[in-house]
């Protein structure tokens, strides 16, 4: 079957091959965020003339390469680009390293780098120190939940304040794409199926989460704009260790989370690993990992986001969130 689908792609997809692995540092900075050089930001965006496309950054905050123009047979939404594979991502790499169709950062405006996530796949109580936050045992199962696809929004995007919510909370997260189908993935096997990383915000409302609807999660997770995604996909081969990140929030430039991937109780692979048992992933749904201590419903007192208000989530190498509470 796959040598079908191949067969069936435009000459300029046919060829396939690993990315090579991006493992030196690069000397410069953008925002306060480091990334590694030749990393491979993946960015769904769209110019004041045209829909949705795929690009490439070509550092966090930089110009973006428009695939689209390089090959304009490649598709123009993230999770058709990751269901054609390595040969889409081949392409990509040789748009990258041609220099060509460069579009000024000014000119364009950066999506989340994938709107219509077929699964939002979240982890309940996953950092050790967020556990000791709470003062609540550590899980001995990843705890899963979801946030509805609907509440995904761009990296610079407003996070809408609903009326019904007098208690809306941020959640810095590492979160990670499906790149690969899979169903009973095995831990060693587990990496094949990520294309890369990424920032989110698993905003919540915490009023709704824990005291209405009989204490389900998923409505106080899944107003509108509650998943801040972005601002890329940094491709695996160009993040050495996911478990190895600072990971910080501020809000109004006041840092109220900041700990370190490291903390995670399941890590990338285990996670994979267990939801596979139970569903399939396919290409372009998200994982968000959980999140550190320092939310806003355990400061004491609480702390509560309003309107107005500046959340910027970023962890090292990928970037950083930013979106105003209107």
């Amino acid at each position: 079957m796959l040598v079908l689908v191949l067969r069936a792609l435009p000459v300029s997809l046919r060829l396939s091959w690993r990315l090579p692995g991006c493992t030196s540092w690069g000397g410069t900075q953008s925002r306060g965020i480091s990334y590694l050089a030749g990393a491979m930001r993946l960015v769904q965006f769209q110019t004041s003339s045209d829909g949705p496309r795929i690009g490439l950054e070509e550092k966090d905050g930089g110009n973006v390469i428009d695939l689209n123009a390089f090959d304009p047979s490649l598709p123009r939404r993230m999770r058709e680009f990751l269901e054609v594979g390595d040969a889409a991502l081949a392409v990509a790499r040789r748009a990258q390293e041609s220099g060509q169709h460069i579009l000024p950062r000014a000119q364009v405006t950066l999506l989340a780098p994938i709107p219509n996530p077929g699964k939002v796949i979240c982890v309940g109580l996953n950092y050790a120190d967020h556990c000791q936050e709470q003062n609540v045992k550590i899980p001995e199962e990843p705890i899963i939940f979801s946030k509805f696809p609907s509440s995904v929004t761009g990296p610079y995007d407003e996070i809408i304040h609903p009326a019904e919510s007098q208690e809306v909370d941020w959640e810095v997260e590492l979160a990670f794409v499906i790149g690969k189908k899979g169903t009973h993935i095995k831990e060693s096997a587990a990496m094949d199926h990520i294309v890369g990383f990424m920032v989110a915000n698993d905003v919540s409302a915490r009023d709704w989460q824990m005291k209405r609807n009989g204490k389900q999660w998923i409505l106080g997770k899944s107003f509108d704009t509650f998943c801040p995604l972005g601002p890329a996909i940094v491709t695996k081969d160009c993040v050495p260790d996911p478990h190895k990140l600072g990971i910080r929030c501020k809000v109004n430039g006041e840092l109220v989370q900041d700990s370190n991937t490291s903390q995670m109780i399941f890590k990338t692979q285990a996670l994979v690993t267990w939801v596979s048992q139970f569903i399939t992933l396919y290409p372009g749904d998200v994982f968000l990992t959980g999140t550190p201590p320092g939310t806003g419903v355990f400061r004491k007192p609480p702390m509560f986001l309003k309107r107005g208000d500046v959340v910027q989530c970023e962890i090292d190498q990928l970037g950083a969130l930013r979106n105003k509470v209107i």
